[in-house]
């Protein structure tokens, strides 16, 4: 009896100081019903905004239309659709936005890795794939059935222009071949194109 009675003093003690220290130091600027929100406000918005590789290519030649990629700047200046701007996704903030994007009107088209396959060095897909943990064949026969997860850059980089005022924005929603003779890239590795593993880009 002592000793129960000794633990559920210990558990009480323990949530005091618990919701003592919570309440001791400044939060975060973050905000989790923020994004729940914005999430559940762009994912309509996103629906009727995702197209082909044909109109994103055809939307990209208007006057005015910026392709923004978002990923690092080491793979951005390896290999990158032709034209593309950049802005790294965790360099996102109003002022370096603004910088890039001339106006909240700007049509901006996105696309990230999980569009283009054949070349996993530098499009890698974004997949959280199922964990068979061993030692149990019929948990490893669940986990084999379980989907993976799409851990796609343009859905965060979508719902953060939305968020930033920047709602003019269309998705790529293609998967492509880096061999597709529909579209051109540009960078490092395609100017030394002849230096490349056979099969990683051709030349146009």
């Amino acid at each position: 009896m002592n000793t129960k009675i000794l633990a559920a003093s210990a558990m009480l003690l323990f949530g005091s100081v618990v919701i003592a220290q919570e309440n001791s130091y400044p939060k975060a600027k973050v905000s989790f019903d923020d994004f729940k929100n914005l999430v559940a406000e762009v994912e309509t918005h996103r629906e009727k905004r995702l197209i082909d590789l044909d109109t994103f290519l055809k939307m990209s030649k208007e006057p005015g239309v910026i392709i923004l990629d978002t990923r690092s700047t080491f793979r951005y200046k390896r290999i990158r659709v032709n034209g593309a701007k950049h802005l790294s996704f965790t360099d996102f903030t109003q002022n370096n936005l603004a910088e890039v994007i001339p106006s909240f009107e700007t049509i901006i088209l996105i696309y990230c890795n999980n569009n283009f396959d054949g070349n996993q060095t530098d499009f890698a897909s974004k997949v959280a794939l199922p964990i068979t943990r061993s030692g149990s064949i019929i948990t490893a026969q669940f986990n084999s059935q379980e989907k993976p997860l799409m851990m796609a850059l343009n859905i965060p980089t979508y719902i953060n222009l939305y968020g930033y005022g920047y709602q003019n924005v269309y998705e790529l929603n293609e998967l492509v071949n880096v061999n597709d003779p529909r579209i051109n890239f540009e960078g490092s590795i395609v100017e030394q194109s002849e230096e490349l593993t056979p099969g990683l880009i051709e030349k146009k």
